[in-house]
Formats: structure tokens, C-alpha cells, sequence
């Protein structure tokens, strides 16, 4: 047990030494530079975690592991909890039903498409192509946090899916902007924030695509919205895959006797939290600084992942979630382009 009376003091350690990395971590995101490309608070962490694993990780006593398991396991489900805080159903409401029909489509094929690619195409493992999958399709490296738990993967795989969603989320912050400033896309201010928000990766980079000629613009607000949209889907898209989890389970015999259902209920507790944020009885301020918190205890999970990650256990994938990354990116693209077009004529 991390806190019984042999192991309390090497967890604290632990937890501590993480906290001191998320916080370089999210002082180095705040740098003027980095903040303008988008890169979150998570993706400085997971990067300075991975630093740390592969060079200084034998100088710093093994007690410490117990206090970076605790940060990349428990305090990531209680930050995943508190992420609803971001949201509201009111502000769901107000994209209207095509916003969310993009973010619903895009979503799911996104997910189908990568999972298919990674495993059927490119020979990948189950878990590396569903969290890739994840990243892609609902809100970056906060998707793939959340569906580390339910797989239970090694931290390595993880820390692929972020690098994937890093990468081509920061392909889509520039790519985006010229298409749309060209006149490539003949989309109006509103279309455009609704295919952004249902196709960019991570939260930062939506609203930095989103906000480039203003952030009060109707474009801004479309963007953001149809992206919290997404963010609220991760919940129901744990649970599918659980009951997935279980049934292949079940179907391959691969566990003996019953198989019990995985139901990730921090993702249940997600969307309670959100409701109860839907009812505005927090002041806003207090909602704020809980969102400033919930980012730090983000920010260490990542951390904690990063630091669990060798370059070791790299070895054998090779090009795979590259290309796999590369097609679900060709997709949200172009497909979301015609899915947003379609949907936004539909209704």
C-alpha cells in the first residue's frame, strides 16, 4: 500500500518530486513562445517526465516510484473528474444540434478509423492503437489519459499517443489558418469554428485556431463550444469501451470464469460533475481556480507518465503510429471538412 506506515514517507517524496516537475512544467508552458503554438501545461510535463526517465531516473531513490505510480494512476482519475468543471450542458446547447452531430461523427469515425488502421493495417497492439485513436478523436492528450486507465497500458504507450497528438496538432494550427484565410474552404466565420472545434486535437489549439481574428468572434465561440462538446463525449466513450473490453474479453476466454465488466466511473462522475457545474451554483471565480488546479493535477499525471516511460520499450513499432496518426489526420482534414459542410446544410 503507497501510504501504509513502511511506504508514507517515499509516496509524499514522490508526489512531491512530481508537483516540482509540473510546476517547472507549467511555468515553462506560460513562456510567450510556447503559449502562442498552443502547447499545454500536459505535453511540457509528459516531455520533461520522459527527460527524466531516460537520464537522471537511477540517481533518485526507488522509494520515489510509489509517489509517481500514485500521480499517474489516482490523482489522474480525480483530475479527469473535475476536467467537467470546463462544461456545461448550457454551452452545448447553444452550438445547436450541428455542432454536436459534427462533433458526434467525428468523433466515432475518427476513433473507428484509428483503431482499424493501427491494428489492422499497421500491425500495431490493441492498446497503443486505441489510445492513438483516442488522442485524434476527442481532445488530445486529456483522451488519452483518460483511456490509460480503462486499458491499463504501459505508460510508453501513452506517451506515443501524446507525441502523435502534439505533432499533428501542431501541423493543424497552422495548416488551418491558411486554408481558411486562402479561401481554400469557402466556409463562413461560424462553419469554420464548428469544423475546428470537431476535428483539431487538444483544447489550446482550437482556441488558438479559433481565436485568430478575435477571441470574441462568432468563429471563437463555435470553435470552443463544438470542441467542449467533444471533451463531454469522452465519457460515454469510456463506458462503450469497457463494455467492449469485456465482451472481447468474454469472446476470447482470455480471462477464466466471469468476466467482469470494465466501467470507468470517473468518467460517470465527469459528467456529473459537469451537470452539477450546469447549474451555476459555483461562482465563477471559484470555477476558475478550479480549473487552474485541475490543470496542475493534470500537468503532474502527465508528469508521472513521462517518467515511466524508456526509450526501450520503443523498440518494434517503428513507423506505425506515425502513419496511423497520419491517416486519422488526413481524415478530420478532409473529411471534416465535407462532414461539417453536409451537417451544417442539413440543419
Amino acid at each position: 500500500m503507497p501510504f501504509s506506515k513502511a511506504n508514507r514517507a517515499g509516496t509524499l517524496n514522490g508526489i512531491i518530486f512530481v508537483a516540482i516537475f509540473a510546476a517547472a512544467a507549467t511555468m515553462i508552458a506560460d513562456i510567450e513562445f510556447i503559449r502562442n503554438l498552443g502547447i499545454s501545461p500536459l505535453v511540457v510535463g509528459i516531455v520533461m517526465g520522459i527527460f527524466y526517465a531516460n537520464t537522471l531516473h537511477n540517481h533518485f531513490p526507488t522509494e520515489w516510484e510509489r509517489g509517481i505510480i500514485f500521480s499517474g494512476k489516482k490523482i489522474l482519475r480525480f483530475a479527469i473528474v473535475f476536467y467537467g468543471f470546463r462544461i456545461t450542458f448550457q454551452q452545448i446547447a447553444e452550438v445547436g444540434m450541428e455542432g454536436f452531430m459534427v462533433s458526434l461523427i467525428m468523433l466515432t469515425s475518427t476513433l473507428l478509423l484509428g483503431i482499424w488502421l493501427g491494428q489492422k493495417i499497421f500491425k500495431m497492439d490493441r492498446d497503443t492503437s486505441i489510445l492513438t485513436a483516442s488522442g485524434a478523436s476527442v481532445c488530445g492528450a486529456a483522451a488519452v489519459l483518460a483511456t490509460e486507465p480503462v486499458l491499463k497500458s504501459e505508460e510508453h504507450k501513452t506517451a506515443i499517443a501524446v507525441s502523435m497528438v502534439v505533432l499533428f496538432g501542431t501541423i493543424a494550427m497552422f495548416l488551418y489558418p491558411a486554408l481558411y484565410t486562402s479561401g481554400i474552404l469557402d466556409m463562413s466565420g461560424r462553419e469554420f469554428g464548428i469544423y475546428v472545434g470537431g476535428t483539431i486535437h487538444e483544447v489550446a489549439q482550437v482556441v488558438a485556431v479559433g481565436t485568430m481574428n478575435g477571441a470574441e468572434t462568432e468563429m471563437a465561440k463555435a470553435a470552443v463550444i463544438v470542441k467542449m462538446t467533444r471533451v463531454i463525449m469522452i465519457a460515454p466513450m469510456l463506458i462503450v469501451l469497457g463494455f467492449y473490453l469485456s465482451s472481447t474479453a468474454k469472446k476470447t476466454g482470455s480471462v477464466g470464469g466471469g468476466v467482469k465488466l470494465v466501467i470507468p466511473w470517473f468518467a460517470v462522475y465527469f459528467i456529473g460533475m459537469a451537470g452539477f457545474n450546469s447549474l451555476h451554483i459555483v461562482p465563477e471565480n471559484i470555477v476558475n481556480i478550479i480549473n487552474e488546479i485541475d490543470t496542475f493535477l493534470l500537468t503532474m499525471a502527465m508528469t508521472a507518465l513521462g517518467m515511466g516511460t524508456r526509450f526501450a520499450k520503443f523498440r518494434g513499432l517503428g513507423m506505425a503510429p506515425l502513419y496511423t496518426a497520419a491517416g486519422m489526420f488526413a481524415w478530420l482534414v478532409i473529411g471534416g471538412y465535407f462532414i461539417t459542410k453536409g451537417v451544417v446544410a442539413i440543419f
